[in-house]
């Protein structure tokens, strides 16, 4: 899977550890996400699409 986490969260000028605080997970489970290591659930990809104000569609798309 593809996403845009990394570059939405540059946005707001977060570390991962901030955004790791605001989702309430680790900031390893974030950095998994950013590099591809790790698909979050589907709970968790709610809560981050809600964090950033998107929907999961424009920040996780099926990889090739």
């Amino acid at each position: 899977m593809i996403n845009r986490v990394r570059e939405l969260r540059g946005e707001l000028g977060w570390s991962q550890a901030d955004l790791a605080e605001h989702l309430d997970v680790s900031r390893q489970t974030v950095n998994a996400i950013e590099t591809g290591k790790y698909d979050p659930s589907l709970p968790l990809a709610f809560r981050i699409a809600r964090l950033f104000g998107l929907s999961i569609e424009s920040i996780f798309t099926p990889g090739e």
